[in-house]
């Protein structure tokens, strides 16, 4: 008997029990195939917000409506922080980026602050050139410092100007708390509400590192590191599917039993 004889007599015994089984080999191998595309693609997004994140900043369109556009892109404001307005957004641990971008001795004093909870002040800050009062998170603070009273230096008078990364409405989590207005704890950045309880209008920027200033909050919290566990996924899939494929062919192929 000739070997595409006996091929096709194994192919007759392989029923229809079999031919859906080597869907699970097939099936884990193309998930496998989308991962590794859907590594590439967030790769290369991670890529696109650092290039965004670190270009020239520009100043606060005339058309608002194109701030939809301008996510990650740092932006130039001048104005006055109103602090008896601040608002809370925790638990945050700080951002590394924002420790390591500092200058060595600025650096040095916030190293030992890795890894601690703490919180971020949202500031209004009233524009001197536009009628408008933005939302600008100043940053990081560990949960010592939260209120004013204990980082009075760090509280800016006066007018200043600064530049913020721009940021969007961010809507709640699956698993996220629900944020509590009246006690003035925020987990997510609701810029709507925010805007509403402030008297702000809903334009929000995150202050870069290079506004912080000694006793107030550590700017540059932006995180552009998107989550990305693709490779273990790949890993995985591709895992599943040899070792599925082999006993597909140790049943049905090679007529053996799995033990």
């Amino acid at each position: 008997m000739s070997q595409f004889q006996s091929f096709h007599e194994k192919q007759k015994h392989i029923g229809p029990m079999g031919w859906f089984l080597l869907l699970i080999p097939i099936s884990t191998f193309l998930l496998g195939s989308w991962q590794v595309k859907r590594r590439r693609w967030k790769l290369e997004l991670i890529e696109e917000l650092k290039r965004k994140t670190t270009s020239l900043p520009v100043d606060l369109p005339e058309d608002l409506s194109e701030l939809e556009r301008m996510e990650y892109y740092p932006m130039k404001v001048r104005g006055t922080f109103l602090h008896d307005k601040e608002l809370y957004m925790g638990p945050r641990s700080p951002a590394e980026e924002s420790i390591s971008s500092l200058p060595q001795g600025a650096s040095a004093v916030f190293s030992g602050l890795r890894g601690q909870s703490g919180t971020l002040v949202i500031t209004p800050f009233k524009l001197s050139d536009r009628d408008l009062t933005i939302l600008v998170n100043r940053g990081w603070v560990p949960n010592k410092n939260k209120f004013p009273a204990t980082r009075r230096d760090g509280q800016i008078q006066g007018e200043v100007e600064l530049v913020g990364i721009v940021r969007a409405h961010e809507e709640r989590g699956p698993f996220m708390p629900q944020n509590n207005p009246k006690s003035n704890s925020w987990f997510y950045r609701d810029v709507k509400t925010m805007s509403q309880v402030t008297g702000a209008d809903p334009i929000f920027i995150d202050a870069i590192a290079d506004t912080s200033v000694p006793g107030g909050p550590l700017g540059g919290q932006t995180r552009v590191s998107l989550r990305n566990e693709h490779l273990s996924y790949i890993f995985t899939w591709y895992t599943l599917s040899g070792i599925t494929a082999l006993l597909w062919h140790r049943l049905y192929i090679a007529r053996k039993p799995l033990r």
